[in-house]
């Protein structure tokens, strides 16, 4: 009774085969119809609004601590004998705060585990730090070149680098979130051993201790000095390498 040839019957070999054409195209034949895409593009708007509204406060701050305009060395605004500047920098501690915050909810709520929501930190964090110099650019002709130094961060005490190193950091963040979110929209996952997370978290603190570091001398004349390229690159080339070698061995486990 069932043994029979599509020819014998023709409806149900018709119907089959068109169970199977639609079958085919509703699978993701690409990353751009993968159905997380929707939750990218939220992503990319979020991050791009947000580095506006973190280059407009920006605009206000230096306006503030730096009516005769933002270069480096920096001039002393009297913070330590001024109880409004110890206020207004307490206050912008505090926003700093809040918009690790903001980024760190933004990505639980994209990601439906533990690896698209660590994707989507990742993917928010690089396109608002990038966007940042983007809108500073707009909005008030800055930086002159990705050479100029900036103030990145004040917790738990002042980051400062030239504006291409916190760039390059965003460059890797993104990249590395898009490939997670990619697999992940395939049902395959990155194999991550215990010493790969040692390697990746010992390259993040590297990249912090050099932007501290870089801070120490930026009231000084020689305050490029502070910052030590050679020192910062080993992160980004570690976390690469890393990534790659994760990527590689997880390609082959699943062959």
């Amino acid at each position: 009774m069932y043994g029979g040839s599509g020819q014998d019957h023709p409806g149900l070999a018709q119907g089959t085969e068109e169970a199977l054409m639609e079958t085919e195209r509703v699978q993701p034949k690409g990353f751009t119809i993968c159905p997380v895409t929707r939750g990218l593009i939220a992503l990319a708007a979020l991050s791009i609004a947000f580095g506006y509204i973190e280059a407009s406060v920006v605009v206000y701050l230096r306006a503030i601590f730096y009516p005769d305009g933002f270069v480096f060395p920096l001039a002393e605004f009297g913070i330590e004998t001024s109880p409004l500047w110890r206020r207004l920098l307490l206050t912008e501690i505090g926003r700093e705060a809040s918009t690790l915050v903001l980024i760190i909810s933004g990505a639980y709520l994209f990601g439906r585990n533990v690896r698209e929501r660590v994707a989507g930190f990742m993917i928010i964090f690089g396109i608002w730090d990038i966007f940042y110099y983007v809108w500073l650019k707009v909005l008030v002709d800055w930086p002159d070149s990705i050479m100029d130094w900036d103030i990145l961060f004040l917790i738990p005490v002042t980051w400062a680098s030239p504006v291409l190193a916190p760039v390059l950091i965003s460059i890797v963040m993104i990249v590395f979130g898009l490939v997670v979110v990619r697999q992940s929209c395939y049902g395959q996952s990155m194999r991550i051993s215990a010493v790969d997370w040692v390697g990746f978290s010992g390259a993040g603190v590297l990249a912090v201790v050099v932007f501290c570091l870089g801070s120490r001398g930026i009231m000084e004349p020689g305050y490029q000095s502070y910052f030590h390229w050679p020192l910062f690159l080993i992160s980004p080339v570690v976390t690469v390498a890393l990534f790659i070698k994760c990527l590689l061995r997880s390609s082959k486990s699943t062959e």
